[in-house]
């Protein structure tokens, strides 16, 4: 309604006019119409001009990173930029309206302390249809500029390759030696993004059940000793298979029978403290006399570094208030000499010989020796030298006041899982909270060291964070497959190569400066085994997959981390490489760990692995060192 009275309402101005004869009327009208009309004209002209100049930026825009990812891959020189400029401009500047479009380029050579540039300027014109008509110019002229910094934006990748023993087969550990360290492989692809030094880091993390970190880095203080210094019966989270101090205890001495075996401790005796020559019954001369010293754990394939020594503490009661309390054993299957036991009313009770077992690494009462390692507080015995149905839990502190028989200058470089829960988290080592430091191990399987140097094969150690790309490929091309598969042990020191203030040192960070930061992890089977023998025994996973339990929480928390602009910190590649016969199952873990879909790969053959890392160079390639 309304509509159509207003519409009445201007039919019936029109008509007014029409029949006007006032000759003011239509002189007025006339010299309106005109400043109307070149308005307008004018706004639609520079409505065109504007439209050609966003065209014109936009174009000048993606030149500048063509350009910058040219310069940086090395396809064209500084020289040829000018050029390259005006070829891609052209091509990506298709505004109709614009005419006598053209490009400069300027670029700037980085100094010691200002990074590269690409300047790019544009210009160009537009015919006008209505401005010229109302005498004004027949152009109008309109230009853009942009910058791009080269170099402004670096690349830090960490690698967390298998060298569990499986990689031995099909071909996989010289196929994955060929797509990281050889020519035109994933270190050739990388370093070919960096113009300067540090453009590009790359850290090296080989994995088996541990890491191998150097042994000269026996002085750090982010090293946990507690594992490495402990007797067996003192060793943390070792559930189900801790072992324990038997009743008869402090009547073990020279000549007893070895009170442990691998199914009642998960490991035997040996003759000496770094020996590996089994010993059935505790030496009763030599050096070595009344040395109970522990051989390699069955459950958790680590060597102990020291020995009970057994000091006599006279003669009296050892155990009583138990059926089970009896005599040690001899050579001839006798009661060791002196001991005997009685039964009276159902209780028994055992005398003999007595003996004190400090282990021999220094106590917190030494202040002599091995001033420059840590002192052990175990528990060594009971209460009085005595087990008792009162008396059940050893209590005695270990007061070894001598020499280490194999100080912590002897231990060849392993590193372990952390503590939980610090065994998911990147969190940076801390003195104060002996969860934030790194367990040291000593790795033994196979009749080898596996971090020694004398070890073959070794373990190789962790490389951290380097441009020095000779040194990488070297340390690549000289993995070798051995031992168990503890993924996240791999990825938690890939986490850590790539963390300021960590253990590993990594390079300071730039504020001004945008970090790409890549972890790429290949494994080619599912985790077996890592700190606690609960978990795993080397071939399979306790129920419930506990170690990719710990995993997934470590995945989810790389995940989470998040760099100052709330973008995710890590770019997370994850790789299976399933050659077995029959296959093994996708892994959950490492599928789920990769940042995306996309970046998860199920390889079947060893000849994948290359064409793989190829991909993933390419993909990183892509990430252009520009803004």
């Amino acid at each position: 309604m309304l509509g159509s009275a207003i519409s009445n309402r201007f039919r019936a101005a029109i008509r007014r006019f029409s029949k006007a004869t006032d000759g003011n009327v239509a002189v007025i009208f006339t010299l309106a119409i005109l400043p109307i009309f070149a308005f307008v004209g004018a706004a639609v002209d520079y409505t065109r001009a504007n439209n050609a100049r966003s065209a014109m930026q936009a174009a000048l825009d993606s030149t500048a990173l063509m350009l910058s990812k040219d310069l940086t891959m090395g396809s064209i020189t500084a020289a040829q930029i000018p050029s390259k400029a005006q070829t891609y401009f052209n091509s990506l500047y298709t505004n109709k309206d614009g005419q006598g479009a053209s490009v400069s380029a300027t670029y700037t050579t980085p100094t010691a302390n200002t990074a590269a540039t690409i300047l790019l300027s544009g210009s160009g014109h537009i015919k006008t249809y209505f401005l010229q008509v109302a005498g004004y110019s027949s152009t109008l002229n309109f230009g853009g500029s942009t910058t791009t910094t080269w170099g402004n934006v670096k690349m830090r990748v960490a690698l967390a390759l298998d060298n569990t023993g499986s990689m031995a087969q099909d071909g996989k550990i010289t196929a994955l030696r060929n797509a990281v360290a050889g020519t035109g492989g994933l270190i050739d692809q990388l370093s070919a993004l960096s113009k300067n030094n540090g453009d590009v880091y790359i850290s090296v993390i080989p994995f088996a059940k541990v890491v191998n970190v150097g042994s000269s880095n026996s002085g750090q203080n982010w090293i946990d000793w507690t594992d490495w210094l402990n007797p067996p019966t003192t060793q943390p989270n070792n559930g189900s298979t801790q072992a324990s101090l038997p009743m008869n205890w402090h009547a073990v001495g020279p000549g007893a029978k070895c009170p442990w075996t691998n199914s009642n401790g998960g490991f035997t005796c040996n003759t000496t403290p770094t020996s590996t020559s089994n010993a059935s019954y505790i030496p009763s001369s030599g050096t070595y006399s009344g040395y109970i010293c522990p051989s390699v754990d069955y459950n958790s394939h680590t060597r102990y570094n020291g020995c009970w020594v057994s000091t006599p503490a006279g003669t009296g009661v050892f155990c009583t208030g138990s059926s089970s309390c009896s005599c040690p054993k001899n050579s001839s299957g006798n009661n060791v000499t002196g001991c005997s036991c009685t039964t009276t009313g159902g209780v028994t009770s055992c005398s003999g010989n007595l003996y004190t077992h400090d282990w021999t690494q220094p106590g917190p009462l030494d202040l002599v020796h091995n001033l420059g390692q840590p002192r052990v507080s175990a528990v060594v015995g009971w209460t009085n030298n005595k087990w008792t149905s009162t008396n059940q839990l050893p209590t005695v502190q270990n007061n070894w006041l001598l020499a280490s028989t194999n100080p912590i200058g002897n231990w060849t470089g392993c590193i372990t899982d952390r503590t939980q829960p610090n065994d998911a988290t990147g969190v940076l080592p801390n003195t104060s909270d002996v969860t934030t430091l790194f367990p040291a191990n000593e790795y033994y399987e196979n009749s080898s060291y596996y971090c020694s140097n004398s070890a073959s094969p070794q373990l190789g150690p962790i490389i951290p964070l380097s441009y020095n790309w000779s040194a990488l490929k070297t340390a690549v091309n000289a993995m070798q497959p051995t031992g168990g598969t503890d993924q996240s042990v791999g990825l938690a020191w890939a986490w850590q190569s790539l963390l300021v203030g960590g253990p590993l040192n990594a390079p300071a960070e730039d504020s001004n400066t945008t970090y790409n930061r890549v972890i790429i992890i290949l494994s080619d089977g599912l985790n077996t085994e890592d700190r606690w023998p609960d978990y795993g025994d080397g071939s399979s996973q306790a129920s419930g997959n506990p170690i990719d339990a710990r995993q997934t929480l470590q995945c989810q928390n790389l995940q989470a981390a998040r760099d100052a602009n709330g973008a995710p910190m890590y770019t997370i590649y994850a790789i299976q490489v399933n050659t077995s016969t029959p296959s093994d199952p996708t892994s959950t873990v490492l599928q789920n760990c990769a940042s995306s879909p996309d970046k998860f790969y199920m390889l079947t053959s060893s000849t994948q692995i290359l064409t793989t890392f190829n991909t993933i160079g390419t993909a990183l390639s892509k990430l252009r060192l520009a803004k």
